[in-house]
């Protein structure tokens, strides 16, 4: 573990600091409790710091990306582009244009208007792509910290859809339709619940296989792999799918040993969230009625942006001090940051030993879904400066968000 107190001093507060051998171990433990054989894609929506997704494509982790901006960072990793899966529910015909400029060539897609896209820019470039369908089963599982699928959802083609209309997804020559993708939800903590829905996920891609009349090339199965966010909290142990696991695939794919098709599973947090810290400091401490607001230097700005989406509520961020004092009296408190708007807040009426201006406290767990998840340009602060460890050896940079000129914006394309 680093020396927070040391590289405060060095950087300045705040500071996120993440602990690339925390990321290798997260990978290692996630790798045991897949099936052998199978594929990891890192999502980079979870934290697209270009050391971190270094670190996970030197251990063989595929990248997930969503954007152009994405699909740079990935690139810039090291991640092989031709390896990638470029997924989200309203890809532009630009983006389609430029990641196959790069090199991509596997797409999933959610409507037949995406689907219409994705083949209209293979054809343009002259290219034929891997077309993965996205498919939302039926039925969800309330076991999900966030559910994407089970019901109504702008992500994938409902299964009942696809089975009454299996002769709408016949290839196209361009986009050669070999996969299926899933993903009914996120920050599940209980093997039992995801095992149940990769047993129904499995279930449903042998159907509309048969009903489409494709080979399978690719299922991704998707994740929702949970981990601890904004407050201390031990990984949790996956080990209990893979025996399972492959228990299911021998049992409908039993091809699946020898790549036909490949088997996939995403994750984002489970592999990076314990790799972050983020350290901050107490600017002041003052009373108003009968509470008492401690202050800080980093606010919603900085973690937990995702509040105005209301998925981080005031309470579920758990600060502790840095270098807390023997046997320190307790007092009520509510946890702030310094942005002039009421929604900059991170606990109310929490129990901690009495503040005091220039104290440092942490907030762990925080390596996804931190800094590229929050409300970095409100009110136009400097971003916090990102310190990676490995070792003996850091290196430090900062996010900025800047404004640049624009000669003329290109038309947006709304048809394929």
């Amino acid at each position: 573990m680093s020396d927070l107190l040391a590289l405060v001093e060095q950087y300045g507060s705040p500071l996120y600091v993440y602990e690339l051998p925390e990321v290798r171990r997260a990978c290692q433990a996630l790798r045991a409790a897949l099936p052998d054989g199978s594929h990891l894609f890192y999502s980079l929506k979870a934290n697209p710091h270009p050391e971190l997704v270094r670190a996970l494509a030197e251990l063989g982790c595929r990248a997930e990306v969503s954007s152009l901006g994405e699909l740079e960072a990935a690139l810039s990793a090291g991640c092989a582009a031709s390896e990638m899966l470029y997924t989200g529910p309203g890809k532009s015909r630009r983006e389609v244009d430029e990641a196959l400029a790069a090199g991509v060539t596997q797409f999933s897609f959610d409507s037949p208007v995406q689907g219409a896209v994705v083949g209209a820019a293979a054809k343009a470039a002259g290219r034929t792509v891997r077309g993965v369908l996205r498919v939302n089963p039926d039925g969800g599982s309330s076991a999900f910290g966030l559910a994407m699928g089970g019901g109504p959802s702008p992500f994938g083609f409902d299964a009942s859809a696809v089975r009454k209309a299996a002769r709408e997804f016949a290839s196209d020559g361009w986009v050669d339709l070999r996969g299926f993708h899933f993903y009914v939800g996120t920050n599940a903590d209980q093997p039992e619940a995801l095992l149940a829905t990769f047993e129904t996920a499995i279930a449903t891609a042998v159907e509309l296989q048969t009903a489409l009349g494709i080979e399978l090339e690719l299922l991704d199965l998707g994740g929702g792999f949970g981990q601890a966010f904004a407050a201390p909290g031990a990984r949790v142990d996956f080990t209990a799918l893979k025996a399972p696991l492959e228990r299911m695939l021998d049992a409908r794919l039993p091809g699946w040993r020898r790549q036909r098709p490949q088997i996939a599973f995403e994750s984002g947090r489970y592999l990076v969230g314990a790799a972050g810290t983020l350290v901050c400091t107490v600017e002041d401490v003052k009373a108003s009625g009968d509470r008492t607001f401690a202050v800080l230097d980093s606010g919603v700005n900085h973690l937990g942006g995702l509040g105005g989406l209301r998925k981080i509520t005031p309470g579920q961020v758990k600060v502790e001090l840095l270098s807390p004092g023997a046997d320190a009296p307790l007092a009520p408190v509510d946890v702030v940051g310094p942005l002039c708007t009421p929604a900059d807040g991170w606990a109310r009426n929490v129990a901690l030993p009495r503040l005091a201006p220039g104290q440092r406290l942490v907030v762990r767990n925080v390596g996804a879904y931190g800094i590229t998840a929050s409300l970095l340009a409100f009110l136009s602060r400097e971003a916090p400066v990102e310190v990676v460890v490995d070792g003996a050896r850091v290196s430090a940079s900062r996010l900025s968000v800047q404004r640049s000129s624009v000669a003329h914006a290109a038309p947006s394309r709304r048809q394929p």
